[in-house]
């Protein structure tokens, strides 16, 4: 519901192109790749990646060899330095340099009418039609100086181009077969603390080599936590041996951003999350900067601000959108639980397993993933007591949702009012049964645990917990309440993707598809409160806001480490067509007072599986209970 361009920082858009080229016609090369950088540029590109070799072509042999054509190259060179004197790109082109009586196979770094470095080849292949070593020598140890219009470069394989303006977007080089190797020296740049590593590339296309060539790009990219830019030469070399077909990637922390196939126009750009790549490797710890020694750092400058024209924010992080990978996320979820749970059942030597069943979503799940522990356990339904606690705001569709579910699952299902004992607890306590407030509703929360505590006492059992990863992180719990349990099984699980896990069962299982297509059509209720008839009056999402909003808050505050106007931002991009602006900024104002207001309850609670990337247990999320989320919300 927003039409305003918004530029986000933290990001930045990348680009590899891959123009035609004519072997040997330097001047021709030089002008298709103006007119592609030109274009990229045009589309947002700040860091534009072209192929090796780009200037001359890569497949110019021995004439490599000849002053003439490294002096054209030269002179090409040089033109593009000028055509980029009003740009602030930064840019890779390939060419032939001859330095102290070597000819090496490198990459000119150019930005604002400057050449800023030149990056030689530290590995040129000595096999097939990339006998590189006929003609180039590998990179010299060190950085050298390299005379350009009478100005010295920096020359030497180990250069890292900073931003001046966001220094977390650092830039280096490798050439092709430098990833190939066993340790590539983009490993070495991102220890050194390049966050976005560009491949300047002239491989052939064989059958397999595709795959094996992305493969190789995704995991460089998720080992050293950066964006890798893959350009690959295309039309226009020669086919004398070989063929070019310009398959160029760009991939960030394993995941492939965008992808140019072979044999196919255009150029391949993405807009790379910079500041989530800064954030995870501060995170990790294992990015050593030892090796910052030997790099020399170049600034540059360069506006920020990238308006995500080549980037989906996904509303719903925590699903998957294609259907099939959903599915095994499911899946590997309800193992991971399941398996959870078995263990903690060997260890504690409990009898019998003790669940809350209120016929709800989150302790659906928690049914269904105890049945599935038992099963793989050997065990038989009586090991399970699942109990239904009906008070006054429980509804007919819920307390018959509960029963048939356990019905249909072959679980005993023991059915204990509460509404005495609320009645007799309200009254020694003083408290009007007509006052429905927090006293009132937390009052049942905490009489139904004390229930289950107890049964778990009387049968030697464990009572396995229900709250989910959204609840807790907002901290819709009732301390002493359904907070405490033995074990929690739903802890990883954010809502959002609950629905799914339920959906996905239905869908396997047809004895169970009626009733949890029921149970996914109920509204979310703690039902503390007396309904209207059978219409439930307390819906959990009216009083927070929506699911969706705060799984997505979540996931960017925790796992991505967003700052607050930032995630603002993407929740709007993500959720304008949903939502107006000022409804995003007041639930995520809520969602910073709730996030900081209840760690002590996160604290305090039973033992619980990691799921996901988000974790908000005491190895996944630490954070004293006393800290202010004052200068969190004052920045909306």
């Amino acid at each position: 519901m927003t039409d305003r361009v918004e530029n986000f920082e933290g990001f930045v858009t990348v680009a590899a192109v891959a123009p035609t080229v004519k072997p040997g016609d330097c001047k021709h090369n030089a002008l298709r790749l103006h007119e592609a950088i030109s274009e990229a540029e045009a589309a947002g590109a700040k860091v534009i990646c072209a192929p090796e070799l780009s200037i001359t072509g890569y497949t110019c042999g021995d004439l490599f060899l000849q002053n003439t054509l490294q002096e054209r190259a030269l002179a090409a060179l040089r033109a593009l330095v000028r055509c980029s004197e009003k740009s602030d790109s930064l840019i890779f082109v390939g060419l032939p340099v001859s330095h102290m009586g070597k000819l090496y196979n490198a990459a000119a770094v150019i930005s604002g009418g400057k050449l800023l470095g030149l990056v030689p080849k530290a590995y040129p292949p000595g096999r097939g039609n990339a006998s590189e070593l006929r003609h180039f020598s590998p990179a010299p140890s060190g950085i050298e100086e390299y005379i350009f219009n009478e100005t010295a470069v920096p020359f030497g394989a180990d250069l890292l181009f900073r931003c001046k303006e966001f220094p977390d977007l650092t830039v280096a080089a490798e050439i092709c077969e430098d990833l190939w190797t066993p340790l590539p020296p983009s490993t070495r740049h991102a220890r050194g603390g390049a966050t976005v590593i560009v491949n300047l590339s002239a491989e052939s296309e064989t059958v397999g080599k595709e795959d094996y060539r992305r493969l190789l790009v995704r995991s460089q990219s998720g080992r050293a936590v950066c964006a890798y830019v893959y350009a690959n030469a295309a039309y226009g070399e020669s086919t004398g041996d070989a063929v070019y077909a310009g398959h160029s990637l760009i991939s960030e922390n394993a995941v492939i951003l965008d992808e140019r196939k072979p044999f196919k126009p255009g150029f391949t750009i993405a807009d790379v999350d910079v500041s989530s790549l800064a954030h995870d490797r501060k995170a990790l710890g294992t990015f050593s900067r030892a090796h910052l020694l030997a790099h020399k750092v170049i600034d540059f400058s360069q506006t920020q601000g990238c308006p995500l024209r080549h980037r989906v924010i996904d509303p719903h992080p925590f699903v998957p959108s294609d259907e099939n990978d959903l599915a095994a996320r499911c899946e590997k979820i309800l193992r991971i639980q399941a398996y959870a749970l078995i263990r903690r059942l060997e260890h504690t030597g409990a009898k019998k397993v003790i669940l809350g069943l209120s016929g709800g979503l989150d302790s659906t799940l928690a049914l269904l993933v105890i049945v599935r522990a038992i099963k793989l356990l050997g065990g038989k339904p009586d090991d399970i007591l699942a109990v239904t606690m009906p008070g006054p705001g429980t509804t007919q569709t819920t307390k018959q949702n509960a029963q048939a579910l356990a019905g249909a699952l072959g679980i005993n299902m023991r059915e204990i009012g509460i509404d005495k004992i609320l009645q007799q607890h309200l009254s020694d306590i003083g408290h009007p049964e007509d006052d429905h407030d927090v006293v009132y509703e937390n009052a049942q929360a905490r009489i139904r645990t004390l229930i289950l505590l107890d049964l778990a006492n009387k049968y030697n059992g464990l009572v396995v917990g229900t709250g989910d990863l959204s609840e807790l992180a907002l901290g819709w719990t009732t301390y002493g309440g359904d907070q405490l349990s033995m074990y929690g099984v739903n802890a990883g699980v954010p809502k959002t993707i609950i629905r799914h896990i339920i959906d996905y069962i239905a869908g396997v299982d047809s004895g169970l598809s009626a009733v949890l297509r029921d149970i996914l059509d109920t509204p979310v209720s703690p039902e503390l409160l007396p309904p209207d008839g059978e219409t439930i009056s307390q819906k959990t999402e009216e009083i927070l806001g929506p699911y969706e909003l705060h799984d997505f808050f979540l996931y960017h505050a925790v796992r991505r480490g967003r700052t607050p106007t930032l995630l603002l931002k993407l929740a709007v991009k993500a959720f304008g067509d949903h939502y107006f602006e000022d409804e995003i900024r007041e639930r995520l104002r809520l969602f910073y007072r709730r996030f900081f207001a209840n760690q002590f309850k996160r604290s305090s609670l039973a033992d619980s599986p990691k799921i996901g990337s988000v974790s908000l247990s005491s190895s996944g999320w630490d954070m004293p209970g006393d800290i202010s989320s004052d200068p969190w919300t004052q920045l909306l």
